[in-house]
């Protein structure tokens, strides 16, 4: 009897055709996003350090809404709060479908980008400790934990044509399991004072959202109500808002009904609310939480002195990257699981400094963290931005060669099937002709 051999693991291997067309899709999306960000935040410094500093400012900081269930919230709050639930709801989504349908539903494929996340996490929050043992700071550890996929996929999407499509579905996946972390970090660690009571109360329109959506039910005028209410209830009740938007994300379903191949409701919902979530939820966020008096170099230079500010950026440059490696590495040593045969370690190296991008979900943990306002509070969003900065350039630099690389031997295999097709055709007429 044959015994079939058994295939050894392949890390950063392609992902399914299924996965693989629908991961293109979402790369596109988000890299529109990444550049509504990019302009967002640009503006957003080039105003609060101009002269019209003042006006910025006082709009950031204008309140607006009732005080009943505490929704007299500053316009920059309300961006923060209410605009970002949408984006965790298109995440929660994402998540969702990952698990169920998508190739996170392999425990096989799920054990790396799990893994990769979870090591991602770990290292940059113990090296934000580390600069920040002793003192009354420790509680923006997870500033430098998050990786904010729009950037990320946007310099990729810029400084990649020829790299192996393996290594952009990881940083997807990553970027998926590390929202789910960030989510359930904002959940149990940045929840000051709770309120069961509103808590218990948000369950009821989220078991209406869900039971309307099992039933295919997705009318607008049905479910944004419900959704705002659960919003406002879970606002009230001390958890951060944008757990809502998760929430009623887990509640639709992904599979059809009828069993048949093809976009279930979760598709559906992702596909009309990510438009409104990259295109307006995510760069007005960034637009109120980027606007940092940076002080000029005098200002950039309190910033690298300042161990908060030394923390946050060295965890994003170094921990991100070092996390991400030695747990991939930890993986290929203990499970025999090897790289892809198109890809080689350094292109790991190259996308997990890509990973040290952190912008939307760290400027937000930073705002829990500590006083938007305060000195600490400012120098949190200048670490953010000079360690996303730094991270996004030298991952730029070296998948840049790695991009050239691949393009050449793309290159010499075409010339290769040139020149190898020609005798071919040569050897079948002189057959022919024999």
């Amino acid at each position: 009897m044959t015994r079939t051999p058994r295939r050894t693991p392949r890390l950063f291997a392609r992902g399914s055709w299924l996965e693989t067309s629908r991961t293109a899709e979402v790369l596109r999306a988000e890299t529109t996003s990444g550049v509504l960000l990019l302009l967002a935040a640009t503006l957003a410094l080039v105003w609060a350090n101009s002269p019209w500093s003042d006006s910025y400012a006082s709009l950031r900081d204008r309140v607006i809404g009732p005080d009943q269930l505490h929704l007299d919230l500053s316009v920059g709050g309300w961006a923060a709060d209410g605009l970002l639930a949408i984006f965790f709801f298109v995440a929660g989504l994402e998540l969702k479908r990952e698990f169920v349908a998508g190739d996170l539903r392999d425990p096989r494929r799920a054990a790396l980008p799990v893994a990769a996340a979870v090591g991602g996490m770990v290292a940059p929050a113990l090296i934000y400790v580390a600069w920040n043992l002793g003192t009354d700071d420790l509680s923006g550890w997870a500033i430098p934990t998050a990786t904010d996929i729009a950037f990320a996929v946007a310099v990729l999407a810029v400084i990649s044509t020829h790299l192996p499509a393996g290594l952009r579905t990881f940083l997807l996946t990553l970027a998926v399991v590390d929202d789910l972390l960030a989510i359930t970090v904002i959940a149990v660690f940045y929840t000051d004072e709770l309120h069961p009571t509103y808590l218990v109360l948000a369950l009821v329109p989220i078991a209406l959202f869900g039971l309307l959506v099992q039933r295919r039910i997705h009318t607008w005028w049905s479910l944004v109500p419900l959704a705002l209410v659960a919003w406002a209830l879970v606002h009230a009740s001390g958890v951060h808002a944008t757990v809502a938007g998760v929430l009623l994300a887990f509640t639709v379903p992904v599979l059809r009904r009828d069993g048949q191949d093809g976009p279930g409701l979760a598709e559906h919902l992702e596909h009309l609310v990510r438009p409104i979530s990259t295109g307006f939820a995510v760069p007005v966020f960034a637009f109120f939480a980027a606007g940092v008096s940076v002080g000029g170099w005098a200002g950039m230079g309190d910033a690298l002195q300042d161990r908060v500010a030394l923390g946050i950026i060295c965890g994003l440059l170094i921990g991100k990257p070092l996390g991400i490696l030695v747990s991939t590495w930890l993986l290929h040593t203990y499970t025999h699981a090897d790289l892809d045969d198109e890809l080689s370690w350094i292109d790991v190296v190259g996308m997990s400094m890509l990973a040290g991008i952190g912008f939307t979900v760290s400027l937000l943990i930073g705002e829990l963290a500590f006083d938007d306002h305060s000195a600490t509070g400012e120098l949190v969003k200048v670490a953010v931005l000079v360690g996303s900065v730094a991270s996004a350039g030298l991952a730029a630099v070296l998948l840049r060669m790695r991009n050239r690389t691949y393009r050449r031997m793309c290159q010499a295999e075409e010339v290769d099937s040139d020149q190898d097709g020609v005798p071919d055709a040569f050897e079948d007429t002189d057959v022919r002709d024999r």
